[in-house]
């Protein structure tokens, strides 16, 4: 039972710290963090697995209920009833997740930022979930139908329905995630203005594959390469965003501090966003993340979550008791199993 303050998650690596973390993530987003499969994150040699988890919010108790299998898909209740939709879970509890893995969003492939993207924007808009839902189910069908013309060649009279349904479903995608990117932008801003001294500037920008008014004809004049390469290279799936500072692609040219810390500035832009678009605190997941920051960093963050319920994980606690952090709650974790120490 956690605090509404910081509580640490401590003990010796490979023990289940991070397990504890996913377990939370999934039972409020139902997906992993690091995205892994649901068989993955059923024990070795076990066939399924139960997350529950236990929310107050706006005073009311909720119960979530996540039924992992191996084979098969996962269940889902809410106050023991059973859905079927993910969305009627989203939105319940707020998480951010932050795991040093993120520190290295900025140099990593355009998929982690599609991730990124995605994962903010499924928690903090129900209308996108239920578009990017159904834009996946169409483009794995395109992809299906586009190999399948390879052998019969009359199924090319249904691609344009298809295409239709992805241009549908791909240019709201592509608006909801432009709006996203600006007001991204009006906050990230000044927190890494002042995380750097006053010294960069950070603008975000969105790359996308395809504007929303461009995406049909884009699309038709792509089908000829599609058929060829036999998968959909038009779309929000192939988009990217792009980290500016001081006029400089840190993607490309910046160096490693620099990308770390426009990364810790967009952790704590996701906090002041949640808090804009949703009125409400977000729950903060930390994942070893202090061990990797330097000590300018680690103080910078752990002034900003002051209020914030966080969760973080650590090896050892001698560093947060030379720091005076309050600490509400602490936690030892040993061959899976939990440890109160109160």
């Amino acid at each position: 039972e956690f605090d509404s303050g910081t509580n640490v998650l401590f003990g010796d690596n490979a023990q289940g710290k991070t397990n504890v973390l996913e377990a939370i993530f999934v039972a409020g987003t139902t997906k992993s963090h690091k995205g892994s499969k649901d068989s993955d994150m059923v024990q070795m040699g076990m066939q399924e697995s139960h997350i529950r988890m236990h929310i107050e919010k706006n005073g009311i108790l909720h119960r979530v209920d996540v039924h992992l299998k191996k084979s098969g898909s996962k269940g889902i209740a809410i106050d023991g009833i059973a859905t079927r939709k993910s969305s009627d879970l989203i939105g319940m509890c707020n998480l951010i997740f932050f795991s040093p893995e993120d520190l290295a969003i900025i140099k990593n492939g355009p998929a982690e930022r599609r991730r990124f993207l995605n994962l903010e924007l499924c928690q903090l808009d129900k209308m996108y979930l239920y578009n990017l839902g159904l834009y996946n189910k169409v483009l794995k069908q395109r992809n299906i139908l586009l190999k399948d013309i390879g052998f019969n060649n009359q199924l090319m009279e249904t691609l344009e329905v298809w295409d239709n349904q992805l241009v549908k479903y791909g240019k709201q995608i592509i608006e909801m995630r432009e709006a996203f990117i600006l007001q991204l932008n009006e906050i990230i801003g000044q927190i890494h203005k002042n995380l750097t001294g006053g010294k960069e500037q950070i603008v975000i920008k969105y790359e996308p594959d395809v504007t929303s008014q461009g995406m049909e004809k884009k699309l038709f004049m792509a089908r000829e390469r599609d058929l060829m390469t036999r998968t959909t290279t038009v779309g929000p799936h192939r988009d990217d965003i792009l980290f500016v500072v001081n006029d400089k692609d840190i993607r490309k040219y910046g160096s490693q501090g620099q990308q770390r810390t426009a990364a810790l500035s967009l952790k704590l832009a996701e906090i002041e966003i949640v808090r804009k678009m949703v009125k409400e605190e977000p729950v903060l997941l930390l994942d070893d993340v202090l061990s990797e920051l330097d000590r300018k960093r680690q103080n910078y963050l752990l002034e900003n979550i002051i209020g914030v319920q966080t969760i973080l994980t650590c090896t050892g606690l001698e560093e947060f008791v030379r720091k005076k952090i309050n600490i509400k709650k602490t936690f030892e974790i040993e061959n899976g199993t939990v440890k109160s120490m109160e």
